[in-house]
């Protein structure tokens, strides 16, 4: 059961493992999506017809007729992977070794829908994969097993959505066995370290000038490819959104004991800061263009700046700052909100 990217890399292994038998696949059904609006299935829906598989699309798992369809199958195991649903009780206790989860998290953090994306955002060092039984709850059943990654600072939330997919898939091929024949026992989750990761929304890619330079950096790295960190940039009569696709910490030189009353952060030198020149402190707001050049374009924030080196405009294309400078100018003292 599963419906996301992420659920294929445990489809293709199981199906190539000779020892397990996929007798069917159940995901979300298709969904509109594009300028037109057609009809399209979910990733794992493709793979699951390049394989041959029966393909059961329920709008709601609990659906009776659902359960009336699946229960023919007689499953040992159902195994989930971003499946997006709820499973009832029914469906829990279907199969005779139950319901295995490949989770993206190390288990109690992280319980909910985006678990990548939140490690990231909140700055963690290190995430995981746990392969779980599942239970009524969210996200709160017996663990089997997990396996730990780094997540570098080259990592956003597409390279390590891939990565984690790919342990997941491992983890559980090596679960499955020793599951199956009881030498790996199921144990509670802790009570201590819960934590949730709500779904990703839209807005949650708006950035906040006002927080650290670091905070919006982890933002930005979360939310790659989507929402994508994004800001207002206001040229002339109109405003437009702003796309930023990478950036880097600076850490600015201030003068002892100087800092802005009014905002709290600290001053900015007037030029130099890239390339290196004579340091001029000036008070800075949040969100204020500080410098651009073809090197990059830095931002105030709420402490440090951001230096912004690949960004786009709405219904533009991904563009280097220098490319982007050469037919959008972005002067000193503008304001990005």
């Amino acid at each position: 059961m599963g419906t996301a990217e992420l659920s294929c890399a445990s489809l293709a292994a199981l199906l190539a493992n000779a020892s397990i038998r996929v007798v069917a696949v159940v995901t979300q059904p298709d969904k509109p999506r594009g300028r037109n609006l057609a009809a399209q299935p979910p990733p794992v829906k493709v793979l699951a017809q390049q394989a041959e598989l029966p393909v059961l699309q329920p709008a709601r798992a609990r659906d009776p007729e659902f359960l009336a369809a699946l229960r023919p199958y007689a499953p040992d195991l159902v195994v989930v992977a971003a499946y997006g649903q709820i499973l009832p009780a029914t469906i829990l206790e279907l199969p005779k070794h139950g319901c295995l989860n490949v989770h993206t998290s190390l288990l109690p953090k992280y319980r909910g829908a985006a678990p990548i994306q939140w490690s990231i955002a909140n700055g963690d060092s290190e995430t995981g994969v746990t392969i779980m039984k599942m239970d009524a709850g969210m996200d709160t059943g017996a663990m089997l097993s997990q396996r730990n990654t780094a997540i570098t600072p080259e990592d956003n939330g597409a390279t390590l959505h891939d990565r984690l997919a790919g342990l997941g898939a491992e983890l559980l091929l090596a679960t499955i066995p020793g599951y199956v024949a009881g030498e790996i026992q199921p144990r509670p989750q802790p009570m201590e370290g819960v934590t949730y990761a709500p779904k990703i929304k839209k807005e949650d890619g708006h950035i906040n000038w006002t927080q650290p330079a670091t905070v919006i950096w982890n933002r930005l790295r979360a939310f790659t490819p989507w929402p994508g960190a994004y800001t207002s940039w206001p040229a002339g009569t109109k405003i437009h959104t702003l796309k930023l696709w990478a950036a880097q910490v600076v850490e600015l030189p201030r003068p002892a004991g100087d800092t802005n009353v009014a905002t709290g952060v600290p001053p900015v030198v007037e030029s130099g800061i890239l390339p290196p020149g004579p340091i001029t402190p000036k008070l800075y707001s949040p969100g204020e263009i500080l410098q651009s050049n073809k090197e990059g374009i830095i931002v105030g924030c709420g402490k440090q700046a951001l230096c912004i080196t690949e960004l786009q405009r709405e219904g533009g294309r991904r563009l280097t700052a220098g490319e982007f400078l050469a037919g959008h100018p972005l002067r000193r003292g503008e304001k990005l909100g």
